[in-house]
């Protein structure tokens, strides 16, 4: 058996045991009963320290010095395989087990309180449990920043977007941000000019809301033979490229948030099922980073299922599934909810426009609290501050500020960059599929996805980890990331 080989075993190994402990993670926010969170905290952590030790093994080591002087005969995808395991080692060598340990539970610990803590606006007694996973935090940071030879942040980053930099983010984000108030100003007063939008009249019962979402997602292309449909209190998209788990959460009184949610959810689960199946369980096999996986979900969610096209197919669907009648459920209207734009406090249910800014105030806040410029105690008041100059609205509580998203609490940190990435991405992406296949936007119109979906599964699904994220990119597209398609795509669409 080569090194390589001996290799590819122990991170198959590894990687069903990270699979599991996605499934056990889902359950945990999907089905698990209150008072098995203590129990569920110490069987993730033993996975979590399990899989480090995996990947610390001393003898690793020289089995990497061995493959890589077998690389010159290993194919492309092989010597990237072996490339995104030694990515994976110098992260998990950084650290002791006591400090992953010690994170893992931290983090589980951190997120049940604030489950707890964000229907109340309770940020106090979430802030000491929130205190300690980042401190830990900065040391795993610290380590690895050390290992790598970057950043604190950089370090972080570079788990959720491998070879990402801070840098680059700034000068994306300081043009967008350059952009965003001009263009969101005018898009304002345009639809001050027009009508306002009629209201669809409740209730929406669940029941009927989960129907019409399980056949647009089957009209996506979800394998229910391969996936689940839950209710959670922060929707996402989890479990394992065989069995993917999707959740979203309802809200009777408006049917549309929950739907595009869904979608959203859906368009991440679709790349994890276009994963090339002879690379399963090897890091190669595994998504290219989340700004390309907020991509996928975001070209299904905003580009195609924003259309005017796709809206048409949609009309007399939503009209059917609750008995809806007259002018305010025809296509235009529908349009005009979908795309209405409107500064406000939920990042999850903002619209394109105004959702870089809830990005870029994250990515902001982050940063400093990070590189300890910035105390944990004064996160709701730089978060309200932040809203306030960036979209010019001011939380009226933490429910609706610092405690919304999960992603600090269960230790996601460096994570919230790759939204607005993958948005850019997104518009990048679908121009290019449609300049390929022209034929899109009608079949979207009929509810057509496989023109679109086809495309994808060629040029990034079936990639998987075999490139960097711009190697992929620029040869999807042929340009490297530009965020002046993005803003065409934005201009069109809301100020054609």
């Amino acid at each position: 058996m080569t090194a390589y080989d001996e290799l590819s075993k122990k991170f198959k190994r590894l990687h069903a045991l990270q699979e599991a402990a996605g499934v056990l993670g889902w359950d945990m926010s999907a089905m698990m009963p209150a008072g098995g969170a203590e129990a569920r905290t110490e069987q993730l952590a033993t996975l979590s320290v399990v899989c480090h030790e995996i990947l610390t093994d001393p003898n690793l080591d020289e089995l990497f010095d061995k493959a890589s002087a077998e690389a010159k005969g290993l194919d492309s995808w092989t010597q990237a395989n072996l490339a995104e395991m030694r990515r994976r080692w110098l992260h998990a060598t950084a650290l002791e087990s006591d400090l992953v340990e010690a994170l893992s539970k931290a983090c589980k610990r951190c997120e049940m309180i604030w489950r707890k803590a964000r229907p109340k606006s309770d940020f106090a007694t979430v802030l000491p449990a929130l205190k300690e996973v980042l401190n830990l935090t900065r040391q795993a940071a610290a380590a690895k920043a050390e290992r790598l030879g970057c950043s604190l942040y950089d370090a972080l980053l570079d788990e959720y977007e491998p070879g990402g930099k801070s840098a680059r983010i700034d000068a994306v984000f300081a043009d967008l941000a350059a952009f965003l108030p001009g263009f969101l100003s005018d898009v304002l007063d345009r639809q001050a000019a027009q009508p306002a939008a009629l209201p669809l009249e409740g209730p929406f019962p669940v029941a009927k809301q989960e129907a019409l979402a399980r056949k647009l997602m089957a009209a996506v292309g979800f394998d229910f033979e391969h996936g689940r449909l839950d209710v959670s209190l922060h929707p996402f998209c989890g479990g394992v490229p065989d069995d993917v788990r999707i959740t979203t959460r309802y809200n009777e009184d408006d049917f549309m948030t929950a739907l595009m949610g869904v979608l959203h959810e859906t368009g991440h689960a679709m790349y994890e099922r276009g994963l090339p199946a002879e690379w399963r369980l090897q890091p190669v096999g595994e998504a290219r980073g989340m700004a390309m996986h907020e991509s996928q979900s975001l070209m299904v969610e905003m580009q195609a299922c924003r259309s005017r096209e796709f809206v048409e197919f949609l009309a007399p669907l939503a009209r059917e599934a609750f008995g809806g009648s007259g002018p305010a459920w025809e296509a235009d209207n529908l349009l005009r909810h979908y795309n209405n734009v409107k500064p406000d406090f939920i990042r999850v249910d903002a619209d394109e426009v105004t959702y870089p800014a809830h990005v870029i105030l994250r990515y902001r806040l982050e940063k400093a609290l990070i590189a300890g410029e910035m105390e944990l105690e004064a996160l709701p008041g730089e978060w309200n501050k932040g809203m306030q100059e960036l979209l010019g609205v001011t939380p009226p509580e933490d429910r609706l500020g610092c405690l919304q998203d999960i992603h600090w609490y269960d230790g996601a940190w460096g994570y919230f960059p790759t939204y607005t990435l993958g948005a850019m991405t997104a518009a990048q992406l679908f121009a290019a599929a449609r300049k390929a296949r022209p034929e899109i936007p009608e079949a979207l119109g009929r509810g057509d996805f496989a023109p679109l979906m086809g495309w994808l599964a060629e040029h990034v699904h079936a990639q998987a980890s075999s490139a960097g994220f711009e190697q992929i990119l620029e040869k999807a597209t042929g340009a490297p990331l530009n965020p002046k398609i993005f803003e065409a795509h934005l201009k069109a669409r809301y100020l054609p």
